[in-house]
């Protein structure tokens, strides 16, 4: 069993969240931007990094908004997912393929997300988050159902 750590963020802009899209066994996910940490790297700063290199946005983190995992029983892995709040300090989103597998970088509207496959699934949360702040929150939400609707 293998167990990987994927620090994440949640950007908001008006009433958006900001999603990568990809297309996996030809099914539509849509994930927060993050990816995985170097050796000596914060999830923090791994987090900052791969904003820079996948989408050429500057990024400050704030605090750590959720902790979830995603077991996949077929890879014989889990994931824990470390999600961070964030703000964008400068920059627009616009991929670089080099850098990231993802097909497009989306502002996709809150109300929206129960329409879209989320990776990990935490529409929900994300909706929470975004009407009532993050004071009043559950970090830790434990093994989240990755079952497509």
């Amino acid at each position: 069993m293998k167990h990987k750590i994927r620090p994440s963020v949640v950007l908001l802009n008006n009433d958006s969240v900001l999603l990568m899209k990809y297309i996996y066994g030809g099914t539509e996910v849509y994930g927060l931007p993050g990816g995985n940490p170097e050796i000596g790297e914060s999830l923090q700063q791994a987090v900052v990094r791969e904003l820079k290199e996948e989408l050429g946005l500057t990024i400050e983190i704030d605090d750590l908004l959720f902790v979830a995992e995603t077991h996949r029983v077929e890879k014989q892995e889990v994931v824990v997912h470390n999600i961070f709040s964030g703000k964008i300090v400068e920059g627009v989103p616009v991929l670089n393929a080099v850098h990231t597998s993802a097909l497009s970088a989306e502002w996709i509207n809150v109300e929206d997300l129960d329409d879209k496959n989320l990776y990990p699934n935490i529409g929900a949360e994300i909706k929470i988050l975004f009407a009532f702040g993050s004071s009043d929150r559950t970090t830790y939400l434990g093994n989240i159902n990755q079952d497509s609707h």
